[in-house]
């Protein structure tokens, strides 16, 4: 029988089991207020956030221009006006098509292997002004993808060719392969990302995606005219304007300040160390390729040279957070003598013609970027003691780019050319696209026709 002072004893107990209960949830559940000092902080750090991120993407949409001028001085005077209209066509295009169905494809919240969220249809609410944010520098690295296709293919493509494929790269192309290894930056969440892959601001994403599309192209087209001579070897065509060439260098070189920092969208501390190893790395570039093409030439070539520091970018775009300012030193130092055996091998053994070096530059150093990080990231790398699982992951994801990049870009050219024409007549590139595509000449009372 149980007793009345137990009674009491045991009621107390339960009191105290329930209440001590209830504060061990509340202390799993509920959320500390923030103090006015600690809600202003985060409050300035968010709008810090956006203002970074959109200074950012201003200096990444700098890149086209920069763009238009090395493919433009690379190549002949006759298609300078043919080459600033697809620099220009395909960021228009780009833009709309990567807002209406693209980024719903790289970032939609239910993202499988295709995604389903469609962004601008779906629309984004009043107020969301991260998103917006987000969208704007999303949007620009779509459309440097886009572009570097058009070197490869330059001065022998038909113009409405040029407008189809540019509307597929960014509408499906290129944000299916973001989705798998950068979906998880906003509502998605890619297979690649999921397995340990890293692509800090796109070695992979954007620039192999771009070179073997590029590489695809080029191989559809064929070479330009009189590019290889009755015996095979190639015949150098000269660019007209190597000045215009190294401003549009320049330029990339400087917007490469905002494709790198820039992806941190964060406006702290870390944009000056990603800053210092991608300028290490493109400066190592530039010296290595010339130095190689020195040596293999005879001469210190500054196309080689100028190549050089584009290849040093573009590798380092991928491990740039994650590796040390030495090895970044090495890392672009691979890049430039990299870029001057490949613009090599592709000329003399794979016999395609690409007139601006873009499969050397983004593709073959994108590849090599990516694995770079596998071998120097400071946590999971090899030479950190990492072992090999990383590297594994980096190869995995550059096949998986190659495989999805290429043998779209060859089904995709491959109709064009079966439908409407992907080059065009052998006059209209005799007398350049200029007149033929546009109607004008870029540098009028001064052009000179041709037939090379």
């Amino acid at each position: 029988m149980i007793t009345r002072k137990r009674k009491i004893i045991l009621a107390a107990a339960a009191v105290f089991l329930i209440g001590s209960g209830r504060l061990l949830l509340a202390a799993e559940t509920d959320t500390p207020e923030l103090s006015p000092i600690e809600v202003a902080a985060k409050g300035l750090q968010d709008n810090i956030n956006i203002v970074w991120t959109c200074i950012a993407a201003f200096l990444v949409f700098f890149m086209q221009p920069g763009f238009a001028m090395v493919e433009c001085g690379f190549t002949r005077a006759k298609n300078a006006v043919n080459i600033l209209m697809k620099n220009l066509m395909d960021f228009s295009i780009g833009s709309i098509a990567f807002f209406l169905v693209g980024f719903g494809l790289m970032f939609g919240a239910s993202n499988g292997l295709f995604g389903t969220t469609l962004f601008g249809l779906k629309g984004i609410e009043p107020g969301a002004h991260w998103n917006w944010t987000f969208l704007i520098f999303q949007t620009v690295f779509a459309a440097t993808a886009a572009t570097i296709v058009s070197g490869a293919m330059a001065e022998r493509t038909k113009f409405v060719g040029y407008l189809i494929y540019s509307f597929f790269i960014s509408l499906f192309i290129y944000p299916v392969f973001g989705s798998w290894a950068w979906g998880g930056l906003l509502d998605g969440g890619g297979w690649l990302e999921k397995l340990g892959f890293l692509d800090f601001a796109g070695s992979t994403v954007v620039h192999s995606v771009g070179g073997w599309l590029a590489l695809a192209g080029a191989i559809v087209l064929g070479p330009r005219l009189g590019k290889y001579g009755p015996d095979k070897k190639p015949r150098a065509i000269p660019g007209h304007n190597i000045p215009l060439a190294a401003l549009g260098v320049f330029i990339l070189w400087f917007g490469w300040f905002g494709f790198n920092p820039g992806s941190t969208t964060t406006g702290n501390g870390s944009i000056g160390y990603i800053a210092v190893t991608t300028n290490l790395a493109a400066a190592t570039g530039a010296i290595f390729a010339m130095f190689a093409a020195w040596i293999i030439m005879k001469k210190p070539d500054a196309s080689m040279a100028l190549n050089g520091a584009l290849a040093g970018l573009v590798a380092i775009t991928c491990p740039c957070d994650g590796v040390s300012p030495i090895a970044a030193l090495i890392i672009g130092g691979v890049a430039g003598i990299l870029v001057v055996l490949s613009v090599l091998f592709i000329d003399h053994v794979l016999k395609v013609d690409d007139p601006v070096g873009a499969v050397s530059v983004h593709g073959v150093n994108g590849l090599w970027g990516t694995l770079s990080a596998g071998l120097f990231n400071m946590e999971t790398g090899l030479f950190y003691g990492g072992g090999l699982k990383q590297l594994g992951v980096q190869a995995l994801g550059a096949a998986a780019a190659f495989a999805w990049a290429f043998g779209l870009g060859l089904l995709l050219f491959t109709i064009i050319d079966k439908t409407i024409g992907l080059r065009v007549s052998t006059e209209e590139e005799f007398k350049g696209l200029d007149v033929g595509e546009h109607g004008m000449e870029a540098y009028s009372g001064f052009q000179v026709f041709s037939t090379t």
